[in-house]
Formats: C-alpha cells, structure tokens, sequence
C-alpha cells in the first residue's frame, strides 16, 4: 500500500527543478527501484516529479570529436542494444546487458541505474539502519555474506548498479542541472561514500537531477569488458564483478581501468592493479600479480571473505581474455 503523493509531469527541465525544490520530492524516471522502495516503506514522498515529459533527455548521439551522448531517460536495453555502444564500449553494452530481467531493463532507465538505492536488506527491510537515520549498521554483527569487503567505514553496503563500473572505466561524465545552474561530473565522483555521508548515495544536491552522460571519444583498438558473477543467472545483482578499459600497444598494456563491481559502497577503482600493469605486458606473472594487488587491501567481514579469492580468480580469467581478444 502506498502512502498518497502528489504526481507531476513538468514539460522542461528547469520546471523540474523547481518541483524538487518542494520538501519530500522525488524523481520518478523508470520506477523500477522508486515504486519498489514506496511500496515496502523504505522511504516515504509527499511528490513524485516524473521525467517522462522531457523527449530531448533519451537517445544515443554521437559527438563531433567521436565521443557519445546518452540521455539519462535512456532505457538500459537500448543501451545494451545500441549498435554504435556495442562497437565502440562493449564494456558498457556488457554491463546494461547483465541487469535485472528483460523486462526491468525496457523500463528502467541509464540516469535512475545510477542513482538507485542499495540492496542491502537492512535497509530493505524494517531495521532503523544508519542509512535510514539510526544509529548503527546492522550488518556489522548481522548477515553480511553479500556486503563489501572494501571502503566500508561505517555502512557496508555494496553500490549495486552495473553500468556505473562500466562508466568508471570509460571515464565517463554526468551532465546535472540544478537550481545552481548546469554542471558535469565525472561518474567516478557521483556517488557518495558513506564515511562522508551514509545516508546519501550520490553527490547531488536538492533538486539537481542527471539530465546526460558523456562517454569520450575511445582510443583506437581499446579493449573494454564488463563480467558480473551472481548467484542466480536470471537475474541477480551482482556478488562481483569488474569493468576493464585497456589501450595496448601490442601486447605491452599503454594505459587501463581496472573497476571492481559489488566490492565497495561506491564503484571501486583498483590502481593498485592499474599501476601493477601499465607500461607492461599481460604475461601469467603480470596478471597473478595484478590479481593479487587488487584484493590485497580487501578487509571482509565475518561471512564474506570468499569474495577475495572470487575477486581474484575473477580478475585472472579476464585478463587473460584481453591476451587471446
């Protein structure tokens, strides 16, 4: 049973704003993670502010320098079916593929992927977490076997999205507009540790919302992936899983992205494994050291620690496939 809230469908942008400008607002773009979150309590809405009014934020263009544009209303299967993504960030195509069900990805959007809601099931659930305003997280003495294993200072939540790991590796970038005008932000700063704010998943601000996201232009011959284990084929969020850009020279690995999925609150960068193997080649050695490097910091809690050798096989097997691609 939903709580009643008011419905709007402004025509522009800029009145979409100032919609949100009103107390307990929310976006409503595909509502596949919003209704889901209303309906079991999770939060509450006074307004839900829907997007589907705004026809010039959906879409794949291409750039004049061979970078992309794609509208943040953009439904992940046409991100994952787009020809010109399949061919220029697999890796990106990859990762729309890998959420949800074929039917949560025709309704659900690129911009809502990105700024949806953890899945941890204390906050899921009726637990009066810190993520919610309490005063602990619950998980910490809890059932933690699907929570991270790095950059959980006081929330231990896994990031759950799929693309933002893909987007990370491609250096992608968000456009926002807000009441403070229009800005672009790299989608590796859009979401919000929780050691700085754990009730907050992304950097936005009251009434900004993603109206865009910017892929540059890819370097010639770039390889990109995306590989997500989960426990159940059909459907799942992901156990773990990472993003990888690489730019060779031969065999010799020039510059790469190395972006761990399900590990960490936010999508997690491991340069650790990127320092490991740039300026060499993907020999055995290379890859197991890389491997190694990238879970070496991993602090898992009481039922997790399989995830640091998943993590590590993970990363073994797909770096060995950029060898044979």
């Amino acid at each position: 049973m939903f709580t009643p809230f008011a419905y709007i469908q402004p025509g522009s942008v800029e009145d979409v704003v100032t919609a949100l400008g009103d107390k307990n607002a929310f976006i409503h773009a595909g509502g596949t993670d919003l209704l889901g979150c209303l309906r079991d309590d999770v939060f509450s809405a006074d307004k839900l502010v829907s997007l589907s009014g705004l026809k010039d934020i959906s879409g794949v263009s291409e750039t004049s320098d061979g970078g992309l544009v794609i509208g943040a209303l953009t439904t992940i299967t046409d991100v994952a079916e787009h020809p010109l993504i399949q061919r220029k960030y697999a890796g990106l195509a990859q990762a729309a593929a890998d959420v949800a069900s074929p039917q949560l990805r025709n309704q659900g959007t690129l911009g809502g992927n990105l700024c949806q809601k953890p899945r941890c099931w204390y906050y899921r659930g009726d637990f009066d977490c810190l993520r919610k305003g309490g005063y602990k997280c619950f998980a910490v003495n809890g059932e933690n076997e699907y929570h991270c294993i790095m950059g959980g200072a006081n929330c231990f939540i896994v990031h759950p999205s799929d693309p933002a790991p893909a987007l990370v590796a491609l250096d992608a970038e968000v456009a926002i507009v807000g009441p403070g005008g229009r800005r672009r932000l790299p989608v590796s700063e859009l979401h919000m540790p929780p050691e700085k704010d754990p009730t907050r998943e992304t950097v936005l601000q009251d009434a900004e919302v993603i109206t865009a996201i910017h892929l540059p232009p890819a370097a010639a011959g770039r390889y990109s992936s995306y590989r997500k284990i989960r426990t159940r084929r059909s459907w799942d969020f992901a156990v773990a899983g990472c993003a990888l850009a690489f730019d060779m020279e031969g065999d010799q690995v020039r510059d790469c992205r190395v972006v761990l999925a399900a590990a960490a609150p936010v999508p997690w960068r491991s340069r650790e494994a990127e320092e490991v193997l740039r300026g060499n080649t993907l020999n055995d050695g290379n890859i197991r050291a890389a491997a190694r490097a990238a879970v070496a910091d991993a602090r898992p809690m009481s039922n997790n620690a399989y995830k640091i050798p998943l993590f590590e096989g993970l990363l073994r097997e797909e770096f060995g496939k950029i060898v044979s691609a």
